[in-house]
């Protein structure tokens, strides 16, 4: 046979390797190619996971993924199992008696803090809300997280998170649970149509989000009291970061706090409390990025003047993160607490009043938080007398008074002591005149002054003077009085406690200052019927000008504590008169010098 050439093996080369491809073709068809479909609630995007976006394109990014998973096969869609998201927003409530909070599970944040027993300045008023809505729909809300990254930040802030509650144990003691039960409703609750679910406390709220990449986990345990234990871990495929938990947008009651000086972060390391106004928050230069203070720390927290959220750890060490953001032309006071290292973040926190009882019985205490400064030795009994007065007597404005005529009561022997010193001086002051007019020739470090302090001394000494006697009983009071100025200015109890008629609010200063100018004129007619222990009329002059100083100072004052000096001074009045009485003052006739041997 012979052999073909290779024209004819070239044809049959191809016509064989046609009916190949025809038949390949014929038998093995390509599938269609899958398109996604059209949903108008999760639009498609091409960001990747953790970018910064609107609200709502963490969810898109995950539903976009599972469309197009659905593609590949039509008899069993399949979805990434890393995702985790609700399929809506709503809002949780859990109340107590002493609280009421809405958790949204758009970000897992916090949207409403109230508390139930004390109220804000509305007309009728209302529960105080601690959350200014204002400024944290600009700059976020409590209990939003801070991450290193910015991006997964957004994400982690903004997400769907499913959100579950349940009943738990609690851990209040007998004397927390008959407080609370003895509460009575002070206004009508919020409308509870409001909320997706309520829960009573003691309650866990779990909330868990997962774009397939970041993964997020927040728990709440709310108690009777005002405590909450919270846990949060956030995790990058699988790997853990540092989290931490943040207390951002206004803080504390909106009425007082419109100077954003009154709003104050604060953290304790090494036993020594810190508080940073809002100049000191920040990183120098550039206060709306947040400055670091390491830990380990006791506690940090922001505050205004009644009320504060306290971060605790609960087994991990505690960092601060804080800074302000602008709103409104007004510095406002942002900050987080957690950890720097890797892992859950376990902490306890409290948000309620700064009631001195309440915070001492916290673990580790945050009675420094009551800023009677130095003074605190002394202004806690008078808190305590104020207390028990209160326990007998409804009230704040009367304990006052009660307060002020017990403790003038109490020093009058001393008063009458520094009056029968101050007496004896008017009675030499003349004589005590001539001895100075002769030496007044002669400048200090002359050696001739020395004598003429010796005949002051011989003075004071033949009429049984002692030259302090007048001001040592007004040293003695000067505690008193920076003490009470303390706590009439910084107890809560105080906080829209009314007194009588005009005086709504004993922690506010006077309206119509009825009060100032009654403890002026009382303080003036005091000082008119005090015996004068000097008769240089430069020092007599500005004696009688200091009751108008005084006044000046105390205009913008709490009513509280003028009150306390209006009753001071209007029972001084009654005892100085009392004393003018009993031992009339010397007559000012011409002073006549004791003849000498």
């Amino acid at each position: 046979m012979n052999e073909l050439s290779d024209q004819v093996r070239g044809i049959i080369f191809v016509i064989v390797a046609l009916i190949i491809l025809f038949a390949f073709g014929r038998l093995y068809k390509p599938a269609p190619v899958a398109v996604p479909p059209q949903n108008s609630s999760a639009p498609t995007s091409t960001q990747q996971p953790g970018v910064n976006s609107a609200p709502g394109n963490a969810a898109g990014l995950s539903s976009s993924a599972g469309g197009s998973a659905a593609g590949m096969t039509a008899a069993k869609p399949v979805v990434n199992p890393g995702v985790v998201q609700a399929a809506a927003e709503k809002t949780i409530v859990v109340s107590s008696p002493l609280y009421y909070v809405e958790i949204s599970n758009r970000g897992g944040v916090v949207k409403t803090w109230k508390l139930n027993r004390y109220m804000n300045d509305q007309t009728p008023p209302q529960p105080l809300d601690l959350v200014n809505d204002a400024v944290a729909q600009q700059f976020g809300w409590p209990f939003s997280l801070v991450l290193a990254d910015p991006q997964l930040e957004a994400s982690a802030n903004t997400g769907l998170y499913e959100i579950e509650t349940r009943q738990a144990s609690t851990a209040v003691d007998e004397k927390t649970l008959k407080s609370t039960a003895k509460l009575k409703p002070v206004a009508p609750a919020p409308v509870a149509s409001a909320a997706d679910n309520e829960a009573d406390a003691p309650t866990e709220v779990d909330m868990h989000w997962s774009d397939g990449h970041l993964d997020v986990t927040k728990k709440l345990k709310f108690d009777l009291n005002y405590e909450l234990n919270v846990e949060v871990t956030a995790a990058l495929d699988g790997k853990p970061l540092p989290v931490a938990i943040a207390w951002r947008g206004g803080f504390g009651d909106k009425a007082v706090y419109k100077a954003a000086t009154l709003v104050t972060v604060y953290y304790n390391a090494a036993g020594k409390l810190n508080l940073l106004q809002y100049k000191k928050l920040g990183v120098e230069g550039n206060q709306s990025k947040p400055a670091v203070q390491y830990g380990p720390l006791a506690y940090a927290g922001i505050e205004d003047q009644f009320f504060t959220a306290a971060f605790l750890p609960d087994g991990s060490d505690l960092s601060l993160w804080h800074w302000t953001q602008d709103h409104s032309g007004d510095p406002e006071a942002q900050m987080a607490a957690g950890s720097t290292a890797a892992g859950p973040v376990k902490l306890r926190v409290y948000v309620g009043p700064k009631d001195l009882g309440q915070l001492e019985a916290l673990k580790p205490s945050l009675s420094e938080l009551v800023n009677f400064g130095w003074m605190g030795p002394v202004a806690k009994p008078l808190l305590w007398v104020l207390q028990t007065l209160h326990s007998k007597v409804p009230n704040w404005g009367w304990c006052i008074v009660l307060m002020t005529l017990v403790i003038n009561i109490a020093m009058f022997p001393l008063k009458m002591k520094s009056w029968r010193s101050m007496q004896k001086m008017q009675k030499v002051a003349p004589e005590i005149r001539q001895i100075q007019d002769r030496y007044k020739k002669y400048s200090m470090s002359d050696p001739r002054k020395k004598k003429m302090n010796e005949e002051v001394m011989a003075v004071y000494g033949r009429e049984g003077i002692n030259p302090m006697g007048s001001c040592l009983p007004m040293l003695f009071q000067m505690p008193i009085w920076w003490a009470l100025w303390r706590v009439l200015n910084g107890a809560i109890e105080l906080r829209h406690a009314p007194w009588m008629g005009w005086i709504h609010d004993l922690s506010a200063m006077d309206p119509y200052y009825i009060l100032p100018i009654g403890m002026t004129i009382m303080m003036w007619l005091m000082t008119k019927m005090t015996p004068q222990t000097t008769v240089d009329p430069a020092q007599q002059k500005m004696m009688g000008l200091m009751p108008l100083f005084m006044g000046f100072i105390f205009f913008r004052l709490s009513s509280g504590l003028n009150l306390y000096m209006f009753t001071s001074n209007l029972v001084g009045v009654a005892q100085q008169y009392y004393l003018n009485k009993t031992e009339p003052l010397p007559s000012r006739g011409k002073f006549k010098k004791p003849a000498t041997t």
